[in-house]
């Protein structure tokens, strides 16, 4: 998966966790993501997950590897995804820090993760690890 692509969903699962931080503090049933999608908090925690789990590569492990063999491969297939993901998620708090720490009250932080968004769609951060 392209950075860009990994940084989108990022961003996606941070949006979706201020829905369901939204929904919790309004004292919606289901905010948290439970088993009961009542009040949408399982289902956007669905999403969250759903996102997540896009980020992620498919393993194959052959069924006669060894313990070591296993370890090799899976470290092989998820150090990459890991390192874009760890560095979407800083690219997004690093862009929340900045507009708390300047003081920011006239955007909020769902529209500092939606700025964030139009900037990786612009191709601001396609270079890098």
């Amino acid at each position: 998966m392209e950075r860009a692509e990994v940084l989108k969903r990022v961003i996606g699962i941070l949006t979706e966790a201020q829905d369901i931080r939204r929904a919790a503090e309004t004292g919606q049933e289901g905010a948290g993501g439970g088993d009961d999608d009542s009040a949408d908090g399982g289902a956007t925690a669905q999403v969250a997950t759903t996102l997540l789990n896009e980020m992620l590569p498919s393993i194959s492990v052959p069924a006669d590897a060894s313990p070591r063999q296993v370890a090799a491969l899976v470290a092989e297939a998820l150090g990459p995804a890991l390192h874009t993901m760890v560095s979407g998620f800083s690219l997004a708090f690093t862009s929340l820090a900045i507009a708390h720490d300047q003081g920011r009250t006239d955007v909020s932080a769902i529209e500092v993760l939606q700025e964030l968004a139009l900037e990786v769609e612009a191709g601001a951060y396609d270079e890098g690890p």
